[in-house]
C-alpha cells in the first residue's frame, strides 16, 4: 500500500476539535480510514494510588506516553497493525483491554497537544489547529466532563483554572504556529471542512 496520509488535528479543551475529526471521518468509508485519539496514550498509572492519579496534570505533555503513540503511527505508515490502549477516565488509569487498529489510507490523530512534540509533529502531513474561543471551551468542558466522566461541577472548574487554562497558555497556545490550516468556530465550520476533505481527495488520487 501507499504511504498513508496522517492528519493532525489539535486545538484546546472543548474547542471543537473531535467534531472537525468526526466530520472528516464521515466524508470516508471506514475502510479507508482510521481514528487516533491522543487521550487514549495517557500513561499508565497502575503504580499510584486512585488518590494520587487524580492529582495527574493530564494538560501537561509529560501525562502522555507520546513515545508509544508516535511507535504506533509509524508502524500504521509503514502498513503494520497496532493495538491502541483504551483510557478510563473515572479510574485515571489505562484499561487492561487494546482496539486493534488496522493500517488505512487516511490516518486522523486528534489531541490537545498533538502539534507540540516534534517527533509526533513531523509525522504529519496535514496539521491543523481548532480555534474557538475560551468561554466557550470551557462550557464545553464542563458538560463533557459531568456527563462523561463524572466529575462535579466544582472539580471541574477548579481544574480548568489551576490546570487546564495555564497549560492552555504553555503549550496549547503556541502550538498554533506549526499548524497548515487554523480553523475557527470548530465543527461548525463547513466550508473549512470541505476544503480539507478536498485536500485529502487530491493527496490520495495524486499519491503526493
Amino acid at each position: 500500500m501507499k504511504r498513508p496520509i496522517l492528519i493532525g488535528i489539535t486545538g484546546g479543551t472543548g474547542s471543537g476539535k473531535s467534531t472537525i475529526a468526526k466530520e472528516i471521518y464521515k466524508k470516508f468509508n471506514e475502510d479507508c480510514i482510521a481514528m487516533i485519539e491522543q487521550d487514549s496514550y495517557y500513561k499508565d498509572q497502575s503504580h499510584l494510588s486512585f488518590d494520587e492519579r487524580t492529582k495527574t496534570n493530564y494538560d501537561h505533555p509529560d501525562a502522555f506516553d507520546t513515545v508509544l503513540l508516535v511507535n504506533h503511527l509509524k508502524m500504521l505508515l509503514q502498513g503494520k497493525e497496532i493495538e491502541k490502549p483504551i483510557y478510563d477516565f473515572e479510574k485515571h488509569n489505562r484499561k487492561i483491554e487494546n482496539i486493534k487498529v488496522q493500517p488505512r489510507d487516511i490516518i486522523i490523530v486528534e489531541g490537545i497537544l498533538v502539534l507540540e512534540e516534534k517527533d509526533l509533529r513531523d509525522l504529519l502531513d496535514i496539521k491543523i489547529y481548532v480555534d474557538t474561543d475560551a468561554d466557550v471551551r470551557i462550557i464545553r468542558r464542563l458538560v463533557r466532563d459531568i456527563n462523561e466522566r463524572g466529575r462535579t461541577v466544582d472539580s471541574v472548574i477548579n481544574q480548568y483554572l489551576n490546570v487546564v487554562r495555564p497549560m492552555h497558555m504553555q503549550f496549547i497556545e503556541p502550538s498554533k504556529r506549526y499548524a497548515d490550516i487554523i480553523i475557527p468556530e470548530g465543527g461548525h465550520n463547513k466550508v473549512a471542512i470541505d476544503v480539507i476533505v478536498g485536500n485529502i481527495r487530491q493527496l490520495l488520487q495524486y499519491g503526493e
